[in-house]
C-alpha cells in the first residue's frame, strides 16, 4: 500500500452525538485503496501548542464517490480545532496506513460478530461494508445511552445490532464483553458453532475480548488505539508486546490477532 501526503478537501464535518464528530473528506485516491482497519494521520490546523498529527480510523470509505468518513472524538485542543473545521477548507494528510482487518480466510456461512466499545466503533462499520459473506452481528458498547455510536449505520448494512451501556439506559446492562458471553452461550447451543471476532475500543475491554475468545477457542482480530507520533513507524513510540517481540501499532497493526497480543 502506498500511502502518502496529501491535502483534501473537507465536505462536511458536524456533531453526531455528544462530543463525537463525523468529518467527511473529498479524497478519491484515498477512497479507492483504503481498507478497513486502516488509518490516516490528520494534521491539526491552527491549534496552540498541537505539534503532532491525530491519527484517525476510516470509518467509511466509498470509492465511487471518491470520499472517506471519519469518526472522532473530540478530547483536547487538537481534535477541537478539527471540530472547528468547515466544508471546503483544506486539510493535510497522510494516509492510508497500517494493516487493516483480514477476511480472506472466512468460511462462507461464518457469523461475524464486530464488538465495539465507544469511538472504537469507527473501523467496524468499514468492516461492516466490506463483510459480503455471511451473518454479521454488531455489539456496541457505551457508558450511557447518549454515548451511544452508529446503530443506525450498521443497521442500514443489514447487521444485527445488540447495544450494551454500563448504566443500563439502553439494551444490555453491562459491559460489551459481558453481552458477547451471553450472545455466546446462547449461539453456542446451535449445531454450526463458527463466529468470527472483530473488536476495536479501549485497552481494557481488547484484553477481556482476548480473554472470552480464548476461552471459548475463537479467531479473534482487534484493532488497537494508541497515541502515535509519527504514524509510519519510525518513532518507535506505539509499540506493544507480542509473541513475536515488539511491534509497532503503526506498521505491524493497528489490527493484531488476539492470541498474538501479550495481554
Amino acid at each position: 500500500m502506498n500511502a502518502r501526503q496529501t491535502k483534501v478537501t473537507i465536505k462536511t464535518n458536524e456533531r453526531i452525538a455528544h462530543r463525537y464528530c463525523r468529518l467527511v473528506l473529498a479524497a478519491p485516491s484515498l477512497a479507492r485503496t483504503a481498507r478497513p482497519g486502516n488509518f490516516i494521520m490528520v494534521k491539526v490546523p491552527d491549534a496552540a501548542g498541537v505539534l503532532l498529527r491525530r491519527p484517525l480510523s476510516i470509518h467509511r470509505a466509498e470509492a465511487a464517490r471518491g470520499r472517506i468518513e471519519l469518526l472522532y472524538e473530540i478530547v483536547g485542543p487538537g481534535t477541537d480545532a478539527l471540530s472547528r473545521k468547515r466544508s471546503g477548507d483544506l486539510i493535510d494528510v497522510i494516509g492510508p496506513l497500517g494493516n487493516g482487518f483480514d477476511v480472506r480466510t472466512r468460511a462462507r456461512d461464518a457469523l461475524n460478530i464486530l464488538v465495539a466499545g465507544g469511538v472504537g466503533v469507527a473501523p467496524l462499520v468499514f468492516l461492516a461494508q466490506r463483510l459480503k459473506k455471511g451473518k454479521v452481528l454488531a455489539l456496541i458498547g457505551a457508558r450511557a445511552e447518549a454515548h451511544i455510536l452508529c446503530a443506525g449505520d450498521f443497521r442500514r448494512l443489514g447487521c444485527e445490532v445488540r447495544i450494551a451501556t454500563d448504566d443500563g439506559s439502553a439494551g444490555f446492562r453491562g459491559r460489551v464483553t459481558d453481552l458477547l458471553e451471553d450472545v455466546l452461550m446462547r449461539i453456542r447451543r446451535k449445531k454450526d458453532f463458527r463466529p468470527v471476532l472483530y473488536g476495536c475500543g479501549p485497552a481494557p475491554m481488547l484484553k477481556a475480548m482476548a480473554r472470552v475468545c480464548r476461552e471459548n477457542r475463537l479467531q479473534s482480530q482487534v484493532s488497537l488505539e494508541s497515541h502515535m507520533a509519527c504514524g509510519i513507524g519510525a518513532c518507535l513510540g506505539c509499540v506493544v508486546q507480542t509473541t513475536r517481540g515488539y511491534e509497532r501499532v503503526c506498521k505491524e497493526g493497528p489490527v493484531f490477532r488476539t492470541d498474538d497480543l501479550v495481554w
